[in-house]
């Protein structure tokens, strides 16, 4: 089955090539189906390293200039990297480079402006059965997904609108803040580490809901802020990732400052780093916040473009492939104050 997705840029429809193909419809439909006792021992935390290993250090490093063909193969731009070619000689290197993405990935000027928080293929929708972006439950379990403890949260976003953002291997993995506000939570949700291929997604269904997780959220109503409401960020460690590493930075990516509670965050800047592979943020607003840019949502329904997500969801699911600090939404309504229970 093909997978397609819309370049942004250019509005082609290109067809990616899935990096582990073979060992992901293995796990996900020999393994789950046939022996579920090592499909669990598969997807936990160690083994999810372990994978990591081979596929990304063992593997690529096999074969004299391994990670030489890797790059040529995934098209990174060697341009926007900082340091030298010569100095990306392991995989490790290649997935955790840093790029200039000041000169690279320009922000747009308007402080109403939400943009992406990395380098990914992008998916737009909404909890409100009334909007035309209704695909509850086809990701994930709300309540899950934030924490079935955090019910301030949960009630503030209720009914809101997402955005899903999918990083594949080859990408930059540096994830940067997607508003600017005043982070009022910061907490981890442990889980398995289920990968987010879309024949994952499509097979498992819920996992970015029941992957590790670290969740952000940001009051974007203060001074200084995006005044977009309040937002959660999600990150989803996936199969092969072997951690989520914090790093927010104004400085580019030196003088990097613990994120936690009360820290306030610019729009743009670099926040954390998975390391390596591919993985999943997940963006939340409040009801009737964010009004989402009209090219990413008219992609999602294309017509004639071939998607894995549409087909397993029978509904058109089109990714929209959207750089970091990308325009992705702008902010809609006055501040709603905050009441905390």
């Amino acid at each position: 089955m093909l997978h397609q997705y819309v370049e942004r840029e250019s509005r082609s429809v290109s067809t990616e090539k899935f990096f582990g193909n073979r060992g992901i419809r293995f796990v996900y439909s020999h393994l789950r189906e046939n022996a579920p006792l090592m499909f669990r021992v598969v997807t936990n935390a160690r083994m999810s390293r372990l994978l990591a290993f081979i596929n990304f250090h063992s593997l690529l490093n096999e074969k004299l200039n391994g990670h030489r063909d890797f790059l040529k193969a995934s098209g990174i731009d060697l341009r926007e990297c900082l340091g030298t070619p010569a100095h990306l000689d392991t995989p490790q290197k290649i997935f955790e480079r840093k790029i200039r993405y000041w000169d690279c990935r320009p922000m747009p000027r308007d402080p109403a402006a939400v943009v992406s928080p990395c380098d990914a293929r992008m998916l737009v929708g909404s909890f409100d059965s009334s909007s035309s972006l209704f695909i509850k439950g086809k990701f994930f379990d709300f309540e899950e997904l934030i924490g079935r403890n955090k019910l301030t949260w949960r009630k503030l976003l209720n009914n809101g609108d997402f955005a899903v953002f999918r990083l594949t291997p080859d990408r930059y993995h540096y994830t940067h803040t997607p508003v600017a506000g005043k982070i009022i939570d910061f907490y981890t949700i442990p889980g398995r580490y289920h990968a987010c291929h879309p024949e994952a997604v499509v097979s498992l269904v819920t996992p970015y809901s029941k992957n590790k997780r670290v969740v952000t959220i940001i009051d974007t109503d203060v001074p200084g802020g995006t005044k977009v409401g309040v937002v959660a960020m999600v990150e989803v460690v996936a199969l092969m990732i072997g951690d989520i590493v914090q790093c927010y930075s104004e400085k580019r990516y030196d003088d990097q400052v613990p994120v936690g509670s009360g820290l306030f965050v610019k729009k743009g800047c670099p926040k954390s780093l998975f390391r390596p592979g591919s993985s999943t943020v997940v963006l939340i607003f409040q009801q009737g916040r964010v009004d989402f840019a009209n090219d990413i949502v008219w992609n999602m329904r294309i017509p004639g473009v071939e998607s894995i997500l549409s087909n397993g969801f029978s509904q058109p699911l089109v990714e929209t492939d959207v750089l970091v600090r990308d325009l992705i939404g702008t902010a809609l309504q006055k501040p709603v104050p905050i009441v905390v229970n």
